[in-house]
């Protein structure tokens, strides 16, 4: 599945390298990432643009896959956006919060410097293969889930040290340690946070200065004598009925074939248009019929192997 999950590099140059550039630098493209780490406007214009495919691509694909409940509450900023969310719904500010955390990840100054052209890859190249690495999504998770918090871009905008306020009210720092540490006058400190929190609500995203706890579940018949609370321990756990299912679809989804795996995850899981399906299918030299060159299928053929192989899921479930 990984070669299918592969994010495509820009559709204006040959895919394909050059044999006798082997060995070679290509000096072109090495001269551009370093006038562009040195903060060239034009260069940094044409590196954005060849790797624009590849960000809208993998941004498209990790949106989606930890979409979850958000599609409902908001409206999607993607390219091509999905989800049923209601006309009056706020934006969701993690397509365009991805493309950008991104676009710095995969050509910030010190990624740039770090590119050599070897053997004449091109620096589309180099950026390709990171994006489609596992320490990228790692590092893309980590972003997302973890401890680095998004400022929304509606908070940055009301000025210089609304970011800088919002984590402060969102670790339950006290107003005037927080003006104190920016150096500013405690009116003017509340009077920020006063808006802060008036378009938080306004957008129903007040939870935002709410972020959740870890407890540690070693710790919690410690030091009952300090307190008499109890502490509630966040359940995130499947029902037990669910987690049989889940169970009983990942046995059965180990009994098909590698061909009907691939196909039933980028159209169902990954939501790949058929074209796309076609294409990693001929490139990897995979065949849906028995005799039937890679090349020579269609979409009605794909269609049609995406139904056999979900009805002998189906039948695999009932058997089991």
């Amino acid at each position: 599945m990984n070669k299918l999950s592969t994010p495509p590099v820009s559709d204006d140059e040959d895919t394909h390298r050059d044999p006798a550039s082997d060995g070679q630098v290509n000096e072109a493209h090495v001269d551009l990432a370093r006038t562009a780490a040195q903060g060239d406007p034009a260069a940094r214009k044409t590196v954005n643009e060849l790797v624009h495919n590849i960000i809208t691509y993998q941004t498209d694909r990790f949106c989606k896959r930890f979409c979850r409940e958000n599609q409902y509450y908001y409206c999607c900023t993607l390219p091509k956006p999905w989800g049923s969310s209601p006309k009056e719904a706020p934006l969701c500010e993690w397509g365009n919060a991805s493309y950008a955390w991104m676009l710095d990840d995969l050509t910030n100054a010190n990624r740039l410097r770090q590119y050599e052209g070897k053997h004449g890859a091109r620096l589309n190249d180099y950026v390709y293969r990171i994006a489609n690495s596992l320490p990228f999504y790692e590092r893309w998770k980590d972003w997302r889930f973890g401890r680095k918090v998004h400022v929304p871009t509606y908070i940055q905008d009301l000025g210089p040290d609304a970011g800088k306020v919002f984590l402060g009210l969102r670790s339950h720092e006290a107003v005037a340690n927080i003006a104190q540490r920016l150096g500013k006058s405690l009116a003017d400190t509340e009077d920020l946070c006063q808006r802060i929190i008036m378009i938080l609500t306004q957008r129903n995203r007040l939870h935002l200065l709410d972020p959740p706890n870890t407890v540690s579940l070693s710790t919690l018949n410690q030091n009952d004598e300090q307190g008499s609370g109890e502490a509630d321990v966040p359940y995130f756990d499947l029902a037990p009925e669910q987690q049989e299912i889940h169970a009983q679809l990942w046995r059965v989804w180990k009994k098909l074939t590698a061909v009907e795996q691939f196909v039933l995850e980028a159209m169902l899981i990954d939501e790949l248009d058929a074209n796309e399906v076609l294409a990693a299918l001929i490139k990897l030299d995979i065949s849906l019929a028995e005799g039937v060159p890679a090349e020579q299928s269609n979409r009605q053929q794909l269609y049609y192997f995406r139904r056999k192989a979900l009805a002998k899921l189906a039948q695999l479930m009932e058997e089991e």
